[in-house]
């Protein structure tokens, strides 16, 4: 074994070992380490607002507007130009956040706690399908369904799962794998797991019926809401294998709309990045490449722990959403296994005789191979304010991983 080989076999053990559960639903400003009501996180590595695209700003704007900081949308712009607004990554607090990424202060978000390690990851509440904040729209309606979220969806959701006891998202992740799901682009398994457990203590959480319905009707018409617990769950899981000196393992991939970036268990908090690419895939009535924003979205954090394009051939149906065949899901997910150091023993595939996901990118064997990792994502339009145009697939730049290897190298003295 070489010390490399020994950092890895301790960041995967981290991994494998992970136990996240679902344990609670707060409000961004009281439960994400470092937040300030003068904050807004993002999706991927950082960056500044001159470089920031159009759904991201889209985004930033809705926030605003959405913290009643800004009446207008020049209004918000303003605010940001004026520098009274700081930005961060999601990732240096812990947290994730699909698309643009966006958590502002007062935002609800889940809380998932690694119970082996004892680390915590946040996300937001899934809005649903059709002009989101996420995709970068930011009309009254997104707004409306953002404050319904912080005023009715979090407090019902926080005390189910204080009835609940918590929801053991590892369990659940395996189970949605073995009914179709690969737990990014496809999640409707598991969202219908989450309203199943769910369901006996929202009836006990002390809602009016009306109140009651809505939450129900939210549970039963998201195929997408268990995505943003089930990303939390990924952060927490890869976070346990962070900042293991030699380790070549990758722990977080991320996009902020501009850029792709990548951050390596041995290299501390630094991103390796490069261009981010356009996905090509399937676009909705009316819109079609030239409209498309390159790459977004730490939703990359599921590929990163195994599954979502990692785990393809649980999910041939997803082909119907990012484009493809049935072959080419089972082919996205055999290759692979030629850049990860594991098979995760719970994430089981039966297409493939109940084999293990491919889990933990190795860069070494990324630039070695010259396979760079798969990707499942959403497709957002490149202005503001439009929102989700389609879905398809993606690779990361190759230069991410070629300038972590040399740092690695660079790192161990070689």
């Amino acid at each position: 074994m070489t010390r490399i080989d020994d950092a890895n076999a301790a960041a995967i053990q981290g991994v494998l070992d992970a136990a996240p559960m679902l344990v609670g639903v707060g409000r961004a400003r009281d439960v994400i380490p470092g937040m300030a009501d003068d904050v807004l996180l993002h999706a991927g590595p950082p960056i500044t607002w001159d470089r920031m695209s159009g759904p991201v700003r889209g985004a930033v704007i809705g926030a605003l507007l959405y913290e009643r900081r800004a009446e207008t949308e020049d209004e918000a712009v303003a605010l940001v130009e004026s520098g009274r607004v700081r930005f961060d990554p999601c990732h240096h607090h812990g947290a994730v956040g699909p698309m643009a990424g966006i958590v502002s202060p007062s935002m609800p978000v889940c809380i998932v706690e690694n119970r082996t390690a004892g680390n915590r990851a946040y996300s937001t509440l899934n809005e649903g399908y059709g002009k989101v904040l996420r995709y970068g729209a930011y009309g009254q309606d997104v707004l409306d369904r953002l404050r319904w979220m912080e005023q009715t969806l979090a407090p019902a959701l926080g005390r189910a799962l204080e009835l609940a006891g918590g929801i053991d998202m590892k369990t659940l992740i395996a189970q949605a794998l073995q009914m179709g799901d690969e737990g990014h682009n496809r999640n409707r398994a598991g969202s219908a797991l989450l309203g199943r457990w769910l369901a006996p203590h929202l009836v006990r959480a002390g809602l009016s019926t009306d109140r009651q319905s809505e939450v129900f009707r939210y549970l039963a018409a998201n195929d997408l809401a268990v995505l943003n617990p089930v990303m939390a769950a990924c952060k927490a899981t890869m976070d346990a294998a962070h900042g293991i000196e030699g380790s070549t393992l990758v722990t977080a991939m991320a996009r902020n709309g501009t850029e792709f970036g990548i951050r390596v268990s041995g290299l501390g908090d630094r991103w390796f990045t490069a261009p981010a690419e356009t996905p090509v895939g399937l676009y909705f009535p009316g819109f079609g490449p030239a409209d498309a924003n390159p790459d977004v979205g730490d939703s990359t954090i599921t590929e990163t722990a195994g599954i979502g394009a990692f785990a393809m051939a649980a999910a041939p149906a997803i082909v119907t959403f990012v484009s493809g065949t049935a072959r080419d899901a089972m082919t996205s997910t055999l290759e692979m296994y030629e850049i990860t150091v594991a098979e995760n023993p719970v994430f089981k595939i039966p297409p493939l005789d109940f084999r293990g996901t491919p889990t933990g990118i190795d860069i070494r064997k990324v630039v070695r191979t010259g396979i760079l990792p798969r990707i499942n994502t959403g497709i957002a339009h490149r202005r503001a304010g439009v929102g989700q145009i389609g879905a398809g697939l993606v690779r990361p730049p190759r230069m991410c991983f070629e300038e972590a290897v040399e740092a690695m190298a660079a790192a161990l003295g070689r």
